[in-house]
């Protein structure tokens, strides 16, 4: 067996952790040496309640022992699939360490406290823009959200303290189930998935490409 190798066969990339935070965080470090854009970006998937799914890019502000949290419009199609169906996955992509992660679970809201403080660590564009956007609303045309803006940009300039919208908050997504998956010649690819039991560990399985 190959030195990089332990007993069970999991590859160096993955280590041997018993839960599967630690690797991730170990794997969003490194992905942020070697990305060159957003190594936090996510796809994100929910379903409404016809049964149809939906995928968008997002951007993973946290991620701790409770789950994965990102803030949204609570107005946006995302919100108000996830307000009908609590339940999403999300899956990472880092091209040049040829790695995947894909997550699934349950999600809540953030409280009020954590979601304003969030909120007033952003830039003040990205304030202004929360309460302009009517998002995913159809416009008669750009330049209506342009309008928008810069009404907005009038009653909260530079400088002024921006509170965060009633229809802008987040969302923590507590894993169920965690994958990490390791590029290979051949498409012999590499899977190691974490199960949470009830009692709040990790069953670790090694599964076929």
């Amino acid at each position: 067996m190959d030195d990089s190798l332990n007993s069970r066969g999991l590859n160096e990339a993955f280590g041997d952790e018993p839960a599967p935070l630690p690797l991730f965080l170990r794997w969003m470090a490194e992905a942020g040496e070697a990305e060159n854009d957003d190594p936090t970006a996510f796809a994100l998937a929910t379903v409404d309640a016809a049964g149809q799914p939906s995928v968008r890019m997002l951007l993973l502000m946290r991620a701790t022992e409770a789950g994965f949290v990102f803030y949204t419009n609570m107005k946006s199609r995302k919100a108000e699939e996830l307000q009908g169906n609590p339940r999403a996955s999300m899956c990472f992509h880092w091209k040049k360490l040829r790695r995947q992660l894909r997550v699934s679970g349950s999600v809540t809201l953030v409280s009020d406290a954590e979601a304003d403080a969030y909120f007033a660590s952003r830039d003040h564009a990205s304030k202004v823009g929360a309460w302009a956007s009517l998002q995913s609303s159809s416009m008669s045309s750009r330049c209506e959200f342009e309008q928008r803006v810069a009404e907005y940009l009038t009653k909260y300039p530079e400088g002024s303290v921006v509170p965060r919208p009633p229809h802008w908050s987040g969302w923590l997504l507590q894993p169920a189930e965690v994958e990490f998956w390791l590029d290979a010649d051949a498409r012999l690819h590499e899977r190691l998935r974490y199960t949470a039991r009830p009692d709040g560990s990790w069953e670790q399985e090694l599964l076929y490409p």
